[in-house]
């Protein structure tokens, strides 16, 4: 069985981020967040009826709020807002990430 492991804390320019892992987010339609005034990013594990996400799914919510995250520390806002840019350029990097051999 495959486990995923995500860091407790992570920096993205001058600022570090604690990553929580919650039971559910707030938001139904939410799998995470990033709360760039808290400096924290949040996933969840399960959606709000008990159904566990994949784990392949929660590591790409990871790297789609860490993207967001990065763009917002550029001051990149037009991309940042660009759901469809952030989601694609994450999906891509959660795929190099799995795949690079050292």
């Amino acid at each position: 069985m495959k486990t995923l492991r995500l860091p407790r804390k992570i920096r993205v320019g001058a600022r570090w981020y604690s990553v929580d892992v919650v039971e559910s987010m707030k938001n139904k339609s939410e799998m995470g967040r990033v709360y760039y005034d808290k400096q924290k990013i949040e996933l969840a594990t399960r959606t709000h009826h008990g159904v566990p996400f994949r784990l392949s799914a929660l590591e790409e919510t990871f790297w789609h709020e860490l993207t967001h995250a990065i763009l917002h520390s550029m001051g990149e806002h037009d991309l940042n807002d660009r759901e469809s840019f952030v989601e694609e350029f994450s999906r891509r990097l959660a795929s190099a990430i799995r795949t690079a051999r050292f």
